[in-house]
C-alpha cells in the first residue's frame, strides 16, 4: 500500500513539474528589459512595435528561445545577431523595411516557421535563396507583399509544406510542381479567375484555400 502511495506521489510530482514546464513555455515576454532578467526561461519574445537597441543585447544568452517577434519595427535590415538564437523555431519579420536577409540567417538550423508579411522593399530572389538553406523551414508566409508571381528560387525548397500568398495580385495558381512536401497553399483574397478557383479539386497534391 505504501509503494502504491509513493508511486502516485512521485506522478503527482512529475506532472506538476511537467504542466509548471508548460506554462513557462507559454509564457510571453513582451519587454526587453524584462526578458533579460532571466533569459534561459524566456521562450517567447514579442518585440512588435517597438525601437529596439540591438547593441546592447546579447542575444547568446537566449539558449531556449523558441517564438520572437519583430513585427512592424522599422528594421532596415536584420540583425546578424540574431542568428545566435539556436532554439528558435518561429519568427516574424512582417511589415519591416529590410531587402533581404543575412547569409548567417542559415545557421537557424531548428528554424520551422518565417513569417514575411508586409514587406515593401523585400529582395524576394535573394530572400529566397537564403531561406532555401534552412533544412527544417516548413512554413513560410508572403501575405501582402504585393505578389503577382513567384522566383524561380521558391523551387529550392526541399522540406517547405505551408506556404502562404493570401492578400496578393495572383491571377492564377503558381506551378509549384517541384515542392515535393507542400501539404497546404493559401491563395485567399487574391484575383484568382473563377476558373481556376473551379479546378482546386485537380489533384495539385496538396490542399489550396482560395
Amino acid at each position: 500500500m505504501k509503494t502504491n502511495k509513493l508511486i502516485l506521489v512521485l506522478a503527482l510530482l512529475v506532472t506538476h513539474l511537467m504542466l509548471g514546464q508548460y506554462i513557462d513555455k507559454m509564457k510571453e515576454f513582451t519587454k526587453i528589459n524584462d526578458a533579460l532578467k532571466n533569459p534561459e526561461i524566456v521562450y517567447r519574445l514579442n518585440l512588435s512595435n517597438q525601437k529596439i537597441d540591438w547593441s546592447k543585447i546579447d542575444w547568446s544568452r537566449f539558449k531556449n528561445l523558441e517564438y520572437i517577434n519583430l513585427k512592424n519595427d522599422h528594421l532596415k535590415e536584420i540583425p546578424v545577431e540574431l542568428t545566435k538564437l539556436k532554439s528558435l523555431k518561429t519568427i516574424d519579420l512582417s511589415g519591416n523595411d529590410f531587402q533581404k536577409l543575412p547569409e548567417s540567417f542559415s545557421n537557424l538550423i531548428n528554424l520551422e516557421e518565417v513569417f514575411l508579411n508586409d514587406e515593401k522593399n523585400i529582395d524576394l530572389p535573394k530572400t529566397l535563396q537564403i531561406l532555401a538553406k534552412l533544412p527544417n523551414l516548413k512554413s513560410l508566409h508572403l501575405e501582402n507583399d504585393n505578389l503577382s508571381s513567384l522566383p524561380s528560387e521558391m523551387m529550392l525548397f526541399k522540406n517547405l509544406e505551408f506556404l502562404y500568398l493570401n492578400q496578393n495580385k495572383f491571377i492564377e495558381i503558381p506551378r509549384l510542381e517541384p515542392l515535393n512536401h507542400l501539404k497546404f497553399l493559401d491563395l485567399s483574397n487574391n484575383k484568382i479567375k473563377p476558373e481556376f478557383q473551379d479546378s482546386q479539386n485537380i489533384n495539385f497534391g496538396f490542399k489550396i484555400n482560395f
